[in-house]
């Protein structure tokens, strides 16, 4: 007797929603391909690039026909002491360079930190809205997510008394917190951190600190920590992660990094090494360059840009016709309810939809940050630059006027 064969088909934890800014920007790509003029303001992609000392450096490394091997799974030793500098330098931390794990993108980093510090069936918070890679790697672990409604009255950002709800249904095992924030921008000070912090360690709550946009802010001047806080100035049983592709603008380099709380850097070293055994290696050797004095600059002078297109964009932000927007106090987005325009538009995907094929302006729909308020939002990356957000505004005006 033959016993029936089991179908083939996908698995289970396969079944996550597409990262839709994506798709959004293959469609770019097609309208390119074909003639049209598209501004894309749809992805987090600093216009600028690399800086021009690791731009360099990476052309060094491929002349120079040296070979480019396997590197140590957490990274090279230069890259992971020059990050412990750059901690110093920012932040006046004493970093051993052996809890530093160089990964493939900010991306690697969060699916290795994710896999060492929670099992499957583990209740993990994070805001809504929020990054959507969070919730569908976590849900492609086996993680339970636990979505945190967190609006303009808390400033888009997750408070102890919220925490404490969710934990008192079932007890929680991590927390992501992001500052600053995508898609919000929103930013957590020094002392919402602190609280934030305690109350995880008090609760045996890991703490996930997704700090990939420090750097990228628009503090008033003599503000306190102008870059960000640190979740390791607070304890260093968090795991930090952030990445190279913001404040340096090397986003196809693929290189983020992890710092590791004691008792996950052995972990994480052996998962590293079976995910992806290194970091691509000549990112590596380059990216050292980027904590010169002279990449420091470049990427300061990158950052006082986006914020005269940040002002630009907030000064001309009633022509655009929208609602309630977060107050963008780091990154490069502004996040915006469409308001009236929902009178005309059914959602906010048709709205953006609509408005690529018309006016060949790409924007990403809130659903992918909010899968409730989030089709009524956009997201605008204003990363592009002064002249095409200057543009892309004339442009939403007038699709506006057309109807």
């Amino acid at each position: 007797m033959t016993s029936t064969p089991h179908r083939l088909q996908p698995s289970r934890r396969s079944d996550v929603p597409p990262f839709e800014v994506m798709d959004v920007l293959d469609r770019v790509a097609v309208l390119r391909a074909a003639g049209r003029d598209i501004i894309s303001l749809c992805a987090g992609e600093p216009s600028g690039g690399a800086p021009s000392a690791v731009s360099r450096a990476a052309a060094a490394v491929h002349a120079s026909g040296q070979p480019l091997t396997y590197t140590s799974a957490l990274g090279i030793c230069p890259l992971r002491e020059a990050l412990a500098g750059h901690y110093r330098r920012w932040y006046g931390l004493d970093v051993d360079p052996a809890r530093v794990a160089i990964t493939t993108g900010s991306s690697g980093g969060f699916l290795l930190a994710f896999l060492a510090a929670f099992d499957a069936g583990d209740r993990v918070a994070l805001a809504r809205p929020g990054y959507p890679a969070y919730r569908n790697i976590l849900a492609a672990l086996g993680c339970e997510v636990v979505e945190i409604d967190c609006g303009p009255d808390v400033r888009f950002q997750p408070t102890p008394e919220l925490l404490e709800a969710a934990h008192r249904q079932a007890p929680l095992a991590g927390l992501i917190v992001a500052s600053p924030a995508n898609p919000t921008g929103t930013m957590v000070d020094r002392a919402e951190l602190t609280a934030i912090s305690q109350w995880c360690a008090a609760s045996g709550v890991r703490l996930v600190s997704d700090e990939i946009y420090h750097g990228v802010t628009y503090p008033e001047p003599g503000a306190p920590d102008p870059r960000g806080v640190c979740a390791w100035e607070l304890d260093d049983s968090a795991i930090v992660v952030s990445s190279f592709s913001k404040y340096w603008g090397m986003t196809g380099w693929r290189l983020g990094w992890l710092l590791l709380p004691e008792d996950l850097v052995r972990p994480v070293d052996a998962l590293a090494g079976n995910v992806a055994l290194c970091p691509p290696a000549p990112a590596q050797y380059a990216a050292v360059e980027a904590f010169t004095d002279e990449s420091y600059a470049e990427c300061d002078e990158a950052v006082e840009e986006f914020a005269r297109t940040r002002r630009l964009l907030l000064d001309h932000a009633p022509s655009l016709g929208w609602g309630t927007a977060a107050p963008a106090d780091g990154a490069f987005y502004y996040y915006a309810d469409l308001g009236g325009q929902l009178d005309r538009w059914p959602s906010s995907a048709a709205y953006a939809s609509d408005l690529l094929d018309r006016e060949g302006v790409a924007l990403t729909p809130g659903a992918d940050f909010d899968d409730r308020a989030g089709t009524r939002s956009v997201r605008l990356s204003f990363a592009a630059g002064s002249a095409a957000v200057g543009e892309a505004i004339e442009r939403i005006s007038r699709f506006h006027d057309q109807g």
